[in-house]
């Protein structure tokens, strides 16, 4: 009797087991029951940003047009500080991440990317007149004097330290708007972030306190160009893919490519090699 209770417990306990894993991995199927997906974001244009109580973006158009074909058409958001954007994915807040996120391999360890859907650069805003004659991040690092805004999580942080930039010299603010703030108030000398981004934010601004620096330098630091794509749950391993193998198709038939250019994006920055892939980028090969 004890053997057969014992194989009777065995069995049911497999039978749970296999039950609580597909659990995990069931997140298509429950988005394509309910037609909705909820999208988190950090308000960066052009990647993903509101306007009006819209969700708009390069980022966001992209992934609405993947879940579309996945049968998946009504997104909702969920606006976060760009540093706050995976721990959220992870909580459980949102079902991914479409903020145009650079990946990384550090990143790569908390989250799974899809494949990568842009390539960007970056850019430096400064007060008018560049009285500090800033062109690159070495010229921040060669000046200990020099405050530098940025965005709190943002890839650029890391690119700084690279460069030789004291932490000390990094101001830490909570969002794009708040670094031009920062700069356009004197609390810091200058403001880099993504060149999409910070450019558009200094023109939104329309301040004569803040100069674009259009000979700025791009760093030479692992992670430039930078290459972005959308983040998942480690556990939803189908949604991945099948978000993959759309993604694909829109490439393939020129749809991404469409929309990167009606986000602003230039041809030459909007295609991303067949070479590059996020195995790669995670690896640290690229």
């Amino acid at each position: 009797m004890r053997k057969i209770l014992v194989a009777l417990f065995l069995c049911l306990s497999v039978v749970f087991l296999a039950a609580c894993g597909s659990g995990e991995d069931d997140k298509l199927a429950k988005l394509q029951d309910e037609g909705k997906v909820t999208i988190g974001f950090a308000n960066e244009k052009p990647y993903a940003y509101e306007e009006n109580g819209e969700l708009k973006g390069a980022a966001v158009d992209i992934a609405k047009a993947v879940f579309a074909e996945l049968g998946v058409e009504e997104v909702e958001s969920e606006l976060l500080d760009f540093g706050q954007l995976i721990s959220g994915l992870n909580a459980g807040q949102f079902d991914v991440i479409t903020a145009g996120m650079a990946i990384r391999p550090d990143r790569c360890e908390n989250v799974a990317f899809g494949e990568p859907e842009m390539k960007y650069g970056e850019g430096l805003v400064v007060q008018n007149g560049n009285p500090q004659n800033l062109e690159s991040y070495e010229d921040i690092a060669n000046n200990p004097d020099v405050v530098v805004a940025v965005m709190q999580g943002a890839t650029e942080n890391g690119f700084l330290k690279e460069a030789g930039v004291d932490p000390d010299q990094i101001l830490s603010v909570p969002d794009i708007p708040a670094s031009i703030a920062a700069v356009e108030s004197g609390r810091a000398d200058a403001t880099t972030a993504t060149e999409f981004t910070i450019k558009d934010a200094m023109n939104s601004a329309n301040s004569d306190k803040l100069e674009f620096v259009e000979t700025f330098q791009q760093p030479d630091v692992e992670g430039v160009p930078s290459y972005g794509a959308a983040a998942f749950n480690q556990n939803d391993t189908e949604l991945l893919e099948a978000y993959n193998e759309v993604l694909a198709e829109l490439k393939a038939d020129g749809t991404v490519a469409k929309l990167l250019e009606e986000n602003g994006f230039s041809e030459q920055m909007n295609m991303v090699p067949d070479e590059i892939t996020t195995e790669k980028i995670c690896n640290g090969e690229i």
